[in-house]
């Protein structure tokens, strides 16, 4: 059971919540001038960086790829992870800022979870790929009929059920994810490992309140009057491509939204 002195998910989106694997980066760069490093030198290896930042390794591999897409760091085949030209140019400005991102990023619910330590398991529903309808292929920007990965999954929080989840994205932007079993692995991880790696850096999001239906009740384990919460995200990479449709349901008395507005 979460802990009285943790709050469940509280929205998402917001200036001032970089995902844990951007803090990591950050922590790594700055780590890295301390100790007065040049181009070319070597970093030590992901475990090790792993267990001195108190990480998982897909979490450290997302921070690697991210200073990698920034050309601070490069990657040898069978030899690590390298100190790029770009690192120059980095040091001062180290840390990532979501202003200068548009003013958000997104934080996946896994992220969520490690980030405030919970215990996350999924329950995966569904997990296929099919043809695009026009709706979607409008919004995601791609031909009707294009191949779209879809999962629809239950998310626990110490095993306590919080949030029914219907994913939609292009299959071609990263075809991995029709191979990947998601009761193991996390989305936006398997986005992130992709070639070219696959980035949410902003999304539109809308939230409102409704009642829930049968299958909700049931699935969510509502037995009262809950009412559910149904937030809908359309997340862009870093390319300000269309990259994932999301319609979450969250059971109401286990969410909060919060969100940063600037003018």
């Amino acid at each position: 059971m979460p802990s009285s002195d943790r709050a469940l998910p509280q929205g998402l989106l917001g200036a001032d919540s970089l995902p844990l694997y951007s803090q990591i980066a950050g922590r790594l760069l700055d780590d890295i001038a301390a100790n007065g490093a040049r181009p070319g030198d070597r970093l030590p290896s992901e475990r090790s960086l792993a267990g001195r930042y108190g990480v998982s390794r897909v979490t450290l591999r997302s921070a690697l790829n991210e200073l990698a897409q920034r050309e601070v760091i490069e990657s040898s085949p069978a030899r690590g992870w390298f100190l790029a030209q770009g690192y120059e140019r980095a040091v001062p400005d180290s840390r990532p800022s979501p202003a200068a991102e548009g003013g958000q990023s997104v934080q996946g619910f896994a992220d969520y979870a490690e980030q405030h330590g919970f215990q996350l398991r999924d329950a995966v529903l569904e997990s296929r790929v099919r043809a695009a309808t026009v709706q979607e292929s409008e919004l995601l920007r791609v031909g009707p009929g294009a191949a779209l990965f879809e999962m629809r999954r239950l998310r626990f929080l110490d095993d306590i059920v919080v949030v029914l989840e219907h994913n939609r994205l292009p299959l071609g932007l990263c075809p991995q994810l029709a191979e990947t079993d998601f009761t193991k692995d996390t989305l936006f991880a398997t986005l992130r490992r992709a070639d070219p790696p696959q980035l949410p850096k902003v999304a539109d999001y809308s939230v409102e309140a409704r009642h829930p239906t049968e299958e909700e009740r049931n699935l969510l384990e509502i037995t009262d009057a809950t009412p559910v919460l149904v937030a809908t995200q359309l997340a862009f990479n870093q390319n300000a491509q269309p990259l994932e449709l999301t319609a979450a349901v969250y059971r109401g008395d286990r969410y909060h939204f919060r969100a940063s507005i600037t003018g």
